[in-house]
């Protein structure tokens, strides 16, 4: 390591700057103690016990196991010193390392908790949106079920009159006991592709218009009413049509799927790939009965509904249809439930 990363280093706190390199260490006065008293005590040995020393030849060998015998513990104290610092540095080291962890724990907890504290905002902010748009749509239901009892009281005496007009016309006249909606003209299909996807925000206009109008027809009122009971309650397990993003199938498939074809070849309808949302789906799936039948009840809905859609729709009409947040809850029920098996 350089003396620059060394440096950067002690002033991040990594390693600690040696205050004691100019003095001795506990170790080293140790070492230094016994390695003088072992000397002494080997020169004083040499000393009384050496004789006059005349008469003496050199031996190599004798001299070198005799410098060994002297030199070895002295080594053997400086080792045992060395060991000591090193063990001291290991545990000032780990107790550092250990701090350190420690610090980053903490601002990865103080991260994850300011995280959570920007991201609710926004959270509560797009539930706020949704409750607003459901009071928008209940309040759009209730004035056109207000303005439709008023025009059924209305309806008997203002019936006979275009009969009394036509005089000797040769349309026969409807029969007593027809249904309303038989009166009713037809829905127009960018009104029912724009109803099944519902209003993007509080002030879409055209959202509520369409909305309004699908709704006074019988058959379109039941797919849409069933399609908001399972966005709603999708939408208690976070699970909003908007996050999903599934893979497109071919309009082919969705006729095939509309004239009453199942198996492997209708499979790509189930384009939702979201593990979360699928594994979140299928556990209410498992567990809660009021949103299994809601899901079977939105099921059969669609199904009708597409089968007689797809009659009249051309290709981009049902491309459009695919893309609706009614059709995407549509592939993720129709795929937990096993519909495209």
């Amino acid at each position: 390591m350089s003396e620059q990363k060394k440096s950067d280093a002690i002033e991040l706190g990594v390693y600690a700057q040696d205050n004691r390199a100019s003095g001795l260490e506990p170790a080293d006065i140790v070492a230094l103690a016994l390695s003088l008293v072992w000397l002494a005590a080997t020169g004083a040995f040499f000393y009384f016990a050496g004789g006059d020393g005349e008469g003496v030849d050199f031996d190599p060998l004798t001299f070198l196991m005799t410098f060994l015998a002297v030199a070895m513990p002295v080594a053997l104290f400086w080792v045992g010193a060395s060991a000591a610092k090193s063990a001291r540095i290991m545990r000032e080291e780990s107790t550092r390392l250990q701090s350190a962890i420690d610090a980053m724990r903490h601002s990865y907890i103080e991260q994850q908790q300011n995280h959570g504290l920007t991201v609710r905002p926004a959270m509560e902010r797009k539930l706020d949106q949704i409750a607003a748009s459901q009071k928008q749509a209940e309040h759009a239901i209730a004035t056109f079920a207000t303005t439709r009892t008023a025009a059924s009281e209305a309806a008997p005496t203002a019936l006979p009159a275009p009969a009394a007009a036509q005089g000797g016309d040769d349309q026969p006249a409807l029969a007593l006991g027809t249904p309303a909606e038989d009166l009713e003209p037809p829905l127009a299909t960018a009104d029912f592709i724009r109803a099944l996807n519902f209003p993007e925000t509080p002030e879409d206009r055209d959202g509520f218009r369409a909305l309004r109008l699908a709704l006074q027809h019988r058959s379109s009122a039941k797919l849409i009413r069933a399609s908001q009971d399972v966005l709603t309650l999708l939408s208690q397990d976070g699970i909003y049509m908007d996050d999903l993003s599934p893979d497109r199938a071919r309009t082919e498939i969705w006729r095939k799927f509309a004239a009453g074809e199942r198996g492997p070849t209708i499979s790509a309808l189930g384009g939702v790939r979201d593990r979360s949302c699928l594994a979140l789906t299928a556990g209410r799936m498992r567990q809660d009965p009021v949103f299994r039948d809601a899901a079977h009840h939105f099921l059969r809905q669609f199904d009708r509904s597409l089968s007689a859609f797809a009659e009249t729709a051309t290709d981009e009409d049902l491309s459009k249809l695919s893309d609706t947040r009614t059709a995407r809850a549509f592939m993720l029920l129709g795929r937990v439930s096993g519909t495209f098996d």
